[in-house]
């Protein structure tokens, strides 16, 4: 894809509304991630379709209120796939479609309809937290694998995986992601902890919102990565204002994506942060994100070892040794 600019807005409740999709263009989004669907959602679908259907196998061809009505029951996921249709005839911009799931039956079945719909990629969200200690770490790896093999075999579109960093040698598992055939590596995902009711004595769903601390860990990774993968790296999480994007891409990210920000700025903050964009590299002399792409990547910065074990020692090295009070302590961890 060539994209004017590398903000996009990640998959997030904005683009559950084709009003805000346009908004998203006209304050100069490249392109959208959709809103997730997830494998969840469509087993349920089918559940609800197979339970209206055999409820009247025993009953009169003739009596058709057994089958579902189009105003309760939506066969397959066509709310999603219309969602992809009307974005598309709404804007010029890329669409998107993002799947959520961690099976390989749950991706593509639906990948070719989503192609089909209009979608102009699809960012697979492999979402999967393994707690069974006789699954070894093979046999989670190569799951992804296959679900990535699977979808690129039933559609012709870019396709996207989106990775937690949880992996014994991340490194390795992106090569092996591109060599299946990864258009793009989107790191990370941010796995969702449940938090506790003390009052319900029960487990509840807890969302927050990522912060700046959270950009250390992609733009370690996207510099690491940068010249070893030919898959695009897109960034994710941590992304708040235009210094970040500017770091990400200095490492070698090929897109920035922007979620929190926008939640918690509104959509009116995405051409604030390509003013602070544009208005550094101009003021830098660089005339392309082209030019600054990976220029501090651990292939190309003057001192690779930041990216590595040095970098640690001599982080922790600073702190040593010296009388700081805790403010002063947590600037030098955060590099002010």
């Amino acid at each position: 894809m060539q994209l004017r600019t590398p903000l996009l807005p990640s998959a997030s409740p904005l683009s559950q509304e084709i009003d805000n999709i346009r908004r998203l263009e006209d304050a100069g989004a490249s392109a959208v991630v959709l809103y997730s669907l997830f494998e969840e959602q469509l087993r349920q679908e089918e559940f609800e379709l197979d339970h209206h259907l055999s409820s009247s196998t025993n009953s009169f061809a003739e009596s058709q209120s057994f089958f579902p009505q189009p105003n309760e029951f939506r066969l397959g996921p066509e709310g999603y796939l219309n969602h992809i249709r009307k974005g598309k005839e709404a804007v010029s911009i890329p669409i998107i479609a993002s799947l959520n799931g961690a099976t390989v039956g749950g991706w593509t079945r639906y990948a070719k309809q989503i192609e089909q719909a209009g979608a102009d990629a699809l960012e697979c969200n492999i979402y999967s937290i393994p707690t069974n200690p006789a699954i070894s770490s093979t046999e989670i790896e190569q799951n992804y694998i296959d679900i990535l093999r699977a979808v690129k075999s039933s559609v012709s579109i870019p396709v996207a995986v989106k990775l937690s960093p949880f992996f014994s040698n991340l490194a390795n598992m992106a090569k092996r992601l591109d060599e299946a055939g990864a258009d793009s590596l989107v790191l990370f995902n941010r796995f969702y902890q449940p938090d506790i009711d003390l009052e319900e004595l029960e487990l509840i769903p807890n969302v927050l919102l990522s912060t700046p601390q959270a950009l250390r860990l992609p733009l370690t990774w996207i510099g690491i990565l940068y010249g070893r993968v030919r898959a695009s790296l897109a960034a994710t999480s941590g992304i708040h204002g235009a210094q970040d994007v500017i770091k990400l891409l200095m490492v070698g990210a090929h897109v920035t994506m922007l979620c929190s920000t926008l939640l918690r700025n509104g959509i009116s903050h995405l051409p604030h942060i390509e003013h602070g964009l544009t208005e550094w590299m101009e003021q830098h002399e660089y005339e392309s994100v082209r030019q600054m792409r990976g220029s501090m990547s651990q292939l190309r910065c003057p001192d690779p070892g930041a990216f590595e074990r040095a970098q640690y020692m001599r982080a922790v090295k600073s702190v040593q040794h010296v009388s700081m009070t805790g403010r002063e302590v947590w600037k030098v961890l955060n590099g002010d």
